[in-house]
């Protein structure tokens, strides 16, 4: 239940604290008090729009903050899986800093809005007038057989099985486009990747090969100088080795006389080994080197081949060509596994759907398990609140493909009138039936353990006398399993309350503000007797009020 309730700096309230109580909870007073406001800055708990416009004093964050007492199983599993602290005593808080910045808090640890509100709404439900326009739409009255049914655990398979066969249809959906578009550039890519194949194409071979036709084109003139070399160093005419060799002879005669001759003659042996090698070595890349116009046509062919394949596919290596050709390699393989994967993922595909229609099948029988309930309930409450002839169906029928909240439509029909047929509830009920129909509806609700708190915003709109005394007794027997707060201008009702607030716009000269004050029994009769005769209320006023009280 909902405990305490503090407001700051929002709207017309400067500060405003209020601790409810069980039972139903009374709030009155005048058009334009600010009754709406303080259900403004409720919403904001219930992850509401944060408007900085809202704020009254712009250089000072608003915050808004509930207590509830959490009482009943199933309340911890929530804080567990949000990975927060669980306290039966809980807080929530929603701070909007000057800067329009909005935060969220449960117990004071900060949380995401989503979860502020996933929270909230199974703690405090607000029945306001535009929830009385929501009664008429499919996905409202869906949601409320669900809450009814005490579906959450079902709705979260059927969605989880929903969300399931949806990714795998399209992922299959995906593959199939893939398989279809590859196999029709699969005879394109084999060409490609043969004619590849078939230049059986070697790293580094380009470079190899292109000195090796620089080699053969040149080979003459190779040739003529490795010869010429050979002859300078062993030649017949004045050759460079045997000359070195005197050279020798004579520093080996003078070495006795001077030590520096003996290293000389050494250095120039050394000398004369090496030229010996590169004579040596001349002569037999001469002999090696030889003109082959054949071998010449082969190497000039292999190269016209790779720069062929480097200018068809723009690429400027024979590596980059290999690498082309490996990857051709494996979208041809994959090509030829789509076919395999498509197989598994239609099978899972079907799993998935047989899960699904399991899933909505178990989903339906819950639901409908609670249609007559439903009829018999509301019906019942109906004729309470003065409908004596009023008919109320829960229309059930499959739709022709599964939606994320199942395969059943639900529609509430309606008549108020007993030669009226039953028709969709929107267009049929006037704005006193359809109040009166979704009180019927919150006793419902409140009898599924699913809420702590229900508040009302002038569900009496449109209803006095005789059925308004009835309609107190409904929330008075609806507060005895479930804290209600009900906001009301009829005296009628609240004078079944259990506590009575009166809201007020109050201006001390330095502006107007908002103020709400828990009455005491004397306030109370002062309070009903001015809803009965207006501000100065006459004695037959106060009577029937103190009798209300009584």
């Amino acid at each position: 239940m909902l405990t305490r309730l503090t407001i700051s700096n929002y709207a017309l309230i400067d500060e405003l604290s209020v601790s409810f109580e069980k039972g139903l909870n009374i709030i009155t007073g005048e058009t334009g008090a600010g009754k709406s406001v303080i259900l403004g800055a409720l919403s904001l708990i219930l992850g509401g729009r944060a408007d900085y416009s809202l704020l009254r004093n712009p250089d000072r964050k608003c915050i808004v903050e509930c207590g509830f007492r959490l009482e009943g199983p199933g309340w911890e599993e929530f804080f567990t899986q949000n990975d927060l602290d669980f306290d039966p005593l809980t807080l929530l808080r929603r701070e909007i800093s000057s800067s329009g910045k909005s935060r969220a808090f449960i117990n004071d640890t900060p949380v995401t809005l989503q979860q502020l509100h996933e929270l909230s709404v199974r703690l405090i439900d607000i029945h306001s007038q535009h929830q009385n326009l929501e009664l008429g739409t499919r996905v409202f009255q869906l949601q409320l057989v669900d809450n009814v049914a005490g579906n959450k655990h079902l709705s979260d398979q059927f969605r989880e099985a929903f969300r399931a066969h949806q990714e795998i249809g399209q992922r299959l959906a995906e593959l199939k486009t893939r398989a279809a578009r590859s196999k029709s550039d699969l005879d394109y890519l084999q060409f490609q990747f043969n004619q590849l194949a078939e230049a059986r194409l070697q790293a580094g071979e380009q470079t190899e090969l292109e000195e090796e036709r620089n080699a053969l084109s040149h080979a003459e003139e190779i040739k003529g100088a490795f010869d010429r070399v050979s002859e300078l160093l062993l030649g017949d005419h004045y050759p460079v080795i045997p000359r070195i060799r005197e050279a020798v002879s004579r520093l080996e005669k003078i070495a006795g006389y001077l030590r520096e001759a003996s290293g000389l003659a050494e250095r120039l042996r050394s000398a004369e080994i090496e030229l010996k090698d590169l004579a040596y070595e001349s002569e037999r890349l001469s002999e090696k080197t030889a003109y082959d116009p054949q071998r010449l046509s082969e190497v000039t062919e292999r190269l016209d081949l790779i720069f062929t394949l480097e200018q068809k596919h723009q690429l400027p290596s024979v590596e980059e060509l290999i690498a082309l050709r490996d990857d051709l390699d494996r979208r041809i393989r994959e090509i030829g596994s789509f076919d395999e994967e498509i197989t598994q993922l239609s099978a899972q595909v079907e799993q998935a759907a047989v899960y699904l229609k399991n899933a909505a099948v178990i989903l339906t029988g819950s639901r409908k398990k609670v249609l007559l309930p439903i009829e018999t309930k509301v019906t019942g409450v109906l004729k309470q609140l003065g409908m004596p002839h009023a008919r109320f169906t829960v229309d059930h029928s499959l739709k022709s493909s599964f939606q994320p909240s199942g395969a059943d439509d639900i529609q509430f029909l309606f008549s108020a009138n007993r030669d009226t047929p039953p028709s969709e509830i929107s267009k049929i009920a006037s704005g006193g039936e359809i109040s009166r129909v979704m009180l019927a509806l919150k006793t419902l609700v409140s009898n599924s353990g699913m809420l702590a708190t229900i508040l009302f915003d002038e569900i009496d709109s449109g209803i006095s006398g005789e059925t308004a005394l009835k309609m107190a007794g409904i929330l008075k027997e609806l507060s005895r399993g479930i804290q209600v707060i009900n906001i009301t201008h009829l005296p009628q009702i609240a004078g079944k309350g259990d506590t009575h607030f009166r809201v007020a716009k109050n201006d001390d000269g330095s502006g107007t503000r908002i103020t709400i004050t828990r009455l005491a029994k004397k306030d109370r009769v002062e309070e009903l007797a001015r809803m009965l005769g207006g501000d100065d209320p006459s004695d037959a006023a106060v009577k029937t009020a103190r009798e209300m009280l009584s």
